[in-house]
């Protein structure tokens, strides 16, 4: 499979682009761009992710870790979402003491138990503390992640991302199933294990040509629970 250096080499020059006028686009250096097609040098995970954004494809795809160039159909709703929602106005409330909310895209459901595929909620939203660093917000189904107090019914809110660290409780898609698991990747071993917080449910071992077929959405940082 391609590595980062060719594939972004591939869609430069399929944009009919030169090292320069890149560079200009991407808010770096011509020697930088060079670098990075030469396998010299790879960017940040904001570089990155400002390269896939600018052709539109898969950090994946661009990472040379997948052969679909496309976003999935999760990423899409995730991004139009997003979109929609900043060219509507933030709610406050003034009170004796402010506290400044925002509205979070309610994107659907993620299984806390096996992937289910996506029951998309559009144009709705969750109004919670501006604190709160995500970007949209999922509904938890099942039980699978109940000793990290995530419970059915409960909203997750997710941090659009296509990386997290080891034992991160991220939002994962499967061939377009979604579910939440904690993850724990092992490059060196080209294998991904998804576990979930309940002792009653197996780990999802996938390894291989397999990887291919996930995608992480993003990371979990927080979650709104009715009392219970």
């Amino acid at each position: 499979m391609a590595k980062f250096n060719e594939r972004l080499k591939l869609l430069r020059r399929e944009s009919g682009l030169s090292q320069q006028d890149f560079a200009k686009q991407l808010g770096t250096s011509k020697s930088s761009v060079n670098m990075y097609e030469r396998g010299e040098r790879e960017p940040g995970i904001e570089t990155l992710e400002a390269i896939a954004d600018y052709f539109n494809v898969d950090m994946d795809y661009l990472l040379g870790k997948s052969d679909h160039r496309s976003k999935s159909a999760w990423l899409e709703d995730i991004d139009n979402s997003i979109d929609l929602d900043i060219l509507r106005s933030q709610v406050k409330f003034e009170n004796l003491f402010p506290i400044e909310r925002k509205r979070y895209p309610l994107i659907g459901t993620i299984a806390c138990g096996k992937p289910i595929t996506a029951n998309e909620e559009k144009e709705l939203y969750v109004e919670a503390g501006a604190e709160i660093e995500a970007d949209f917000c999922l509904r938890a189904k099942g039980d699978s992640m109940i000793r990290a107090r995530i419970y059915d019914g409960d909203i997750v809110f997710i941090r659009k991302q296509s990386m997290v660290d080891n034992g991160e409780i991220a939002a994962v898609v499967i061939d377009d199933e979604a579910t939440l698991k904690r993850v724990n990747y092992y490059p060196e071993k080209n294998l991904l294990i998804l576990k979930a917080e309940n002792p009653d449910y197996e780990d999802l071992v996938y390894t291989g040509e397999q990887l291919d077929h996930i995608i992480i959405l993003g990371k979990a940082v927080a979650f709104q629970s009715d009392v219970r």
